[in-house]
């Protein structure tokens, strides 16, 4: 029996950054996945835990080519993992989320206390108490790799759609439009932990002035949510809607020039794309990593191509997602 996962990656729509200080974020899932297969050497053997040949804890443990997943407390069987991803590594797009929570989905897929039918074909999804399970498994994960996680990441990842986040609380948002990004991963790095302290260095320094930024992009994040989750009944209804949008998140990008977190690399982003008139604002950090551009729905496919190609040529990497879809999906595979 092999088991596959696959959980989307995310961008945060509005809101970074100022969310440290209190005000809203909204994030959302984009259908750019990461993939875990977990399967069973032929001929595998279950080992006990005081067995010499086993040398992992009584929980889960990362060894070099296998991992030893517990099936019982005192039981043990090596089993081999495959990760794959379409998430560029380390550029803000929730990748390290992604493996967590595809990685918790293939085990929790596999233990007794959770009820599916493994003769399904194709992809299908948990119901609503695994996927907190797998939240929280992906959330510890998440802990081991960054310290102190916000949750937002592994959130988007398992659940999908888009989420509104304030002082530690998460709302999972419905939403009632389609909407596609062309992200643009600048390729340069970025410290994320000296980005906000830059933040709160600033703060501390205009401590008026910052809170009067912090309060704009709260009221901005709010009505980012407000319009993804409103009815669109025509096409010139969808139009106002993005068009909105756009507005939205050019302002949002100027508070976050007023923070100070924009970079060369992201600054030429956003001239090449004002030539054509699309709304564009960096995602995450800041400081280089990956820059959102809404594509309109009415936007003709030759347009896309002539950014694409300029972006391109600067050396960036361009890639197109839908954004706010699916979350975690999980299939078996018994041929295996």
């Amino acid at each position: 029996m092999e088991v596959r996962a696959r959980a989307p990656g995310k961008i945060i729509l509005a809101g970074e950054h100022a969310v440290v200080h209190g005000s809203t974020a909204v994030a959302a899932s984009i259908d750019l996945y990461t993939y875990v297969s977990l399967s069973f050497p032929p001929h595998s053997v279950f080992h006990g835990a005081n067995d010499n040949s086993s040398k992992g804890p009584k929980s889960m443990s990362f060894l070099p080519d296998s991992v030893w997943f517990s099936f019982h407390t005192t039981r043990y069987k090596p089993a081999k993992v495959v990760i794959t991803s379409e998430l560029p590594l380390g550029s803000g797009l929730g990748s390290s989320a992604a493996v967590c929570v595809s990685l918790s989905a293939a085990f929790v897929a596999l233990s007794d206390g959770v009820n599916l039918d493994r003769s399904h074909q194709g992809w299908s999804m948990f119901g609503e108490n695994e996927l907190e399970l797998v939240n929280k498994w992906a959330f510890e994960g998440e802990k081991i790799i960054h310290g102190r996680p916000s949750g937002i990441d592994n959130t988007v990842s398992t659940y999908g759609n888009m989420i509104k986040f304030r002082s530690g609380e998460l709302t999972c948002l419905k939403s009632n439009t389609s909407l596609k990004m062309l992200i643009t991963n600048t390729k340069v790095g970025r410290n994320t932990k000296a980005l906000v302290a830059g933040v709160s260095e600033r703060t501390v320094r205009h401590p008026n002035a910052m809170a009067s930024v912090f309060k704009a992009v709260d009221s901005i994040s709010n009505e980012v949510a407000e319009i993804i989750q409103s009815p669109s009944h025509d096409e010139s209804a969808v139009s106002e809607r993005e068009e909105k949008l756009g507005e939205l998140m050019e302002m949002n990008q100027g508070l976050l020039q007023c923070m100070g977190v924009s970079h060369a690399s992201i600054e030429t982003v956003l001239r090449t794309t004002l030539k054509y008139k699309l709304a564009t604002k960096l995602t995450g950090a800041g400081g280089g990593g990956c820059v959102l551009t809404l594509l309109p729905t009415l936007l003709s496919g030759t347009l896309v191509d002539k950014v694409i190609a300029e972006l391109e040529a600067c050396g960036f990497q361009c890639l197109i997602a839908g954004i706010g879809g699916k979350g975690l999906e999980i299939s078996f595979d018994s041929s295996s």
